[in-house]
């Protein structure tokens, strides 16, 4: 596994979407659970794949109108990792997780 850089909030966030998830989550989900723009949440999956942090597919679901869709989800690995990265958030002063819009 890779290491990924520099982690920040948006990081933290997209990480928290795809650890708290039963399954996997597509992109737009992801940006609508974290407040966090298309710019910013798709380079951060490209990166966090890049880095053996999360897979991606295609979505097959062929009854489901409109384009395909990716799904992400973390590896193992990842997991344990974005585990560590949003307990070292948590312990700073001041850190909130992002909110889904409403």
């Amino acid at each position: 596994m890779e290491a990924l850089g520099r982690i920040g909030k948006a990081t933290v966030d997209v990480l928290g979407v795809l650890l708290d998830s039963d399954g996997p989550r597509w992109g737009l989900e992801i940006i609508k659970l974290t407040g966090r723009p298309s710019g910013s949440v798709y380079p951060l999956l490209e990166r966090l794949e890049r880095a053996g942090w999360v897979t991606s597919h295609w979505d097959d679901d062929s009854d489901r109108r409109g384009p395909r869709r990716r799904m992400y989800v973390l590896t193992a690995e990842g997991a344990t990792e974005a585990r560590r990265v949003r307990a070292r958030a948590a312990a700073k002063p001041g850190w909130r997780p992002a909110a889904a819009p409403s």
